[in-house]
């Protein structure tokens, strides 16, 4: 039987190779549920030989666990004789930290100028993303990952980032850890559309359910986990600069299934008490994006112990 060749890659939550030393527990399956590898690794860059199947037993799954980090992961990772498939898995504290070292005023607001509107004046504007910052970590994580995961999303014409006009940080549409809430250019719901047709995204059926108010919303499909989702509100209007818009809500799931969310993610949290934490969105994101070869996902933050 030939081999496959499968190079595994380890970094942590700042996105570099994860430090040495170290050491990884890593289990790979075949697409048949077998275990081909069960074993400790001390390093965090290794390639495997696996068996080659040519058919969907090639699709192997892949687990990594570090003592004091949580476990990380990705599938289906499918493999071939003809080159070495990379895999980049990324791991993070039981217990992680934020670093908002490059997140500080100055350059979110450089980086994204819409923090900025709605406010009185810079002063104001300032303090209240500095408040976020200093007493609501979870939340700002949150708007950080979705501002660089829409900054990543091609529309036809834009990302759906352009579209936002304004940020809501009134009372309890402030930002919050699973989600935001936004003043949009209505176009924003047609280039959605558009997206669709290309099979970008998805319809989600009687958005209600799931977002109080809402009239439509639309998923990314581009990854297994972690995709954009954006709810449109369109009997909330606001004037944004004599604009009108309508209101946006952005998040991200953890799944990419309907059901999945519901099942694993929203049922769990409701029984919990608990929302989506915002670095598990990050590691799930940096994961995908890894593995579909596009630009690095890389919010303005770090996670570290």
């Amino acid at each position: 039987m030939p081999d496959s060749k499968l190079e595994l890659r380890i970094f942590d939550g700042t996105r570099q190779p994860f430090p040495l030393p170290a050491k990884f527990l890593v289990t790979i399956l075949d697409g048949n549920q077998k275990q081909r590898y069960r074993d400790y690794i001390e390093t965090n860059d290794v390639t495997f030989d696996l068996p080659f199947f040519n058919n969907w037993v090639d699709h192997y799954t892949v687990v990594v666990f570090a003592d004091g980090f949580k476990q990380a992961g990705f599938t289906p990772v499918k493999l071939t004789d003809q080159f070495t498939t990379v895999l980049d898995i990324m791991l993070i504290p039981n217990d992680p930290g934020f670093s908002f070292v490059n997140a500080r005023w100055a350059q979110a607001s450089d980086e994204y100028p819409v923090l900025a509107k709605g406010a009185d004046n810079a002063a104001a504007a300032e303090a209240r993303y500095e408040n976020l910052l200093d007493q609501h970590e979870k939340s700002l994580a949150c708007l950080l990952n979705l501002f660089e995961a829409m900054s990543q999303i091609q529309l036809q014409k834009g990302s759906p980032l352009d579209y936002i006009k304004q940020v809501r940080w009134d009372g309890d549409w402030a930002p919050r850890q699973d989600r935001l809430f936004a003043w949009c250019d209505p176009a924003l719901i047609n280039q959605v559309r558009i997206a669709t047709a290309a099979h970008m995204f998805a319809p989600e059926i009687d958005p209600k359910f799931f977002h109080g108010g809402a009239t439509s919303s639309w998923k990314q499909v581009q990854f297994g986990e972690a995709n954009v989702q954006l709810t449109f509100h369109e009997n909330d209007h606001f004037k944004v600069d004599d604009f009108d818009c309508i209101m946006v809500e952005p998040d991200i799931d953890y799944y990419k299934d309907l059901g999945a969310h519901g099942l694993l993610e929203v049922i769990p949290n409701a029984i919990t008490n608990s929302l989506t934490e915002p670095t598990e969105v990050y590691v799930l994101r940096w994961i995908a994006g890894r593995r579909a070869g596009i630009p690095e996902f890389a919010p303005l933050y770090t996670i570290t112990s």
